[in-house]
């Protein structure tokens, strides 16, 4: 009968995560501690930008931040609807680019709520934002970005502003299509009913480099007394460490049959020389070579040869 297994191991089980497959045609991927970083900005940045899209349209809104990856401009773009409109940012400091994504129609229901309406937008397809509208819309994201850039203070300083809008993804060339970049989706839910989702890409190496350098221990690259005294208090603590150290003959193979057999009193022949020195073996590795004998009442050996290439 096969015991059965406890009620919380079962549960546990079955919460585990399934494994995730490594593509190694795209390695980039986020350390864990960069991802928790860049989440816990990002999820700071959806709650103000969920609270003042609601304090300005009047209207009930929520912006939930859902992930970040590490991918290369090509596939960002490739991940976009077409159409879409596309905030082309500039980013002060340091010099680059970053790209807001957001539906039109989504654009256009706040355009819709700012004047006053009830919020029913325009769904048709391939309508583009007015001059008007751009304006308008520009002024939302100019106070978004605001959030964005106070939610970074702590990784970096992360100035932006809205350059233009274009709507076809494979038309705006913001780096170059092999470079990585930092993913960012969102949730945006505008009353009761109207789901969408947005994206922000952001250029990874600046933000990443920030990053490394947060984790670097206060002060200059370690002086070389402090390496030298590392490396001394290493080298003690290694030879300090306990070690098993075995004795043996040079090892033989035997069958099974010679093995299963065995009775008391049977002889088996070693391989191993009477005139040749035993080996000092130590983790599986042959140190030195030593030639039995006896201290005191004890059994030892006396080492007779070092292996030079662990001496």
């Amino acid at each position: 009968m096969t015991p059965s297994l406890p009620a919380t191991a079962v549960r546990r089980r079955a919460r585990t995560v399934e494994p995730v497959p490594y593509d190694f045609r795209r390695p980039l991927t986020l350390s864990r501690e960069h991802a928790r970083h860049l989440s816990m900005a990002l999820q700071r940045f959806a709650r103000l930008w969920g609270t003042q899209l609601t304090a300005r349209l009047r209207a009930l809104v929520q912006v939930t931040f859902d992930d970040v990856t590490l991918v290369t401009y090509d596939e960002h773009v490739g991940s976009l609807p077409t159409p879409t409109a596309l905030f082309v940012c500039t980013v002060e400091q340091p010099r680059g680019t970053a790209v807001l994504q957001l539906p039109v129609a989504t654009t256009l229901v706040w355009v819709d709520y700012l004047f006053g309406g009830t919020g029913l937008g325009d769904d048709r397809e391939g309508r583009e934002l007015t001059e008007i509208e751009t304006t308008v819309v520009g002024d939302l994201l100019a106070h978004a970005l605001g959030d964005l850039a106070y939610t970074f203070a702590a990784i970096m300083p992360l100035e932006l502003s809205v350059r233009s809008v274009q709507y076809n993804p494979q038309f705006v060339q913001a780096v170059a299509a092999t470079d990585a970049v930092l993913s960012a989706r969102f949730t945006l839910r505008v009353g009761e009913e109207r789901v969408d989702t947005a994206t922000l890409m952001l250029p990874a190496e600046p933000v990443l480099a920030a990053l490394r350098a947060e984790q670097r221990p206060e002060g200059d690259e370690p002086s070389r007394e402090r390496v030298v005294r590392d490396r001394a208090d290493l080298e003690r603590a290694t030879l300090e460490a306990p070690v098993e150290v075995a004795v043996r003959c040079t090892p033989r193979t035997v069958h099974p049959r010679d093995v299963v057999d065995l009775t008391v009193g049977d002889v088996l022949p070693l391989s191993h020389p009477a005139s040749r020195p035993l080996e000092v073996v130590v983790d599986g590795v042959v140190l030195a070579h030593a030639a039995a004998g006896t201290h005191g009442s004890r059994i030892a050996c006396q080492v007779v040869s070092v292996e030079e290439n662990h001496a």
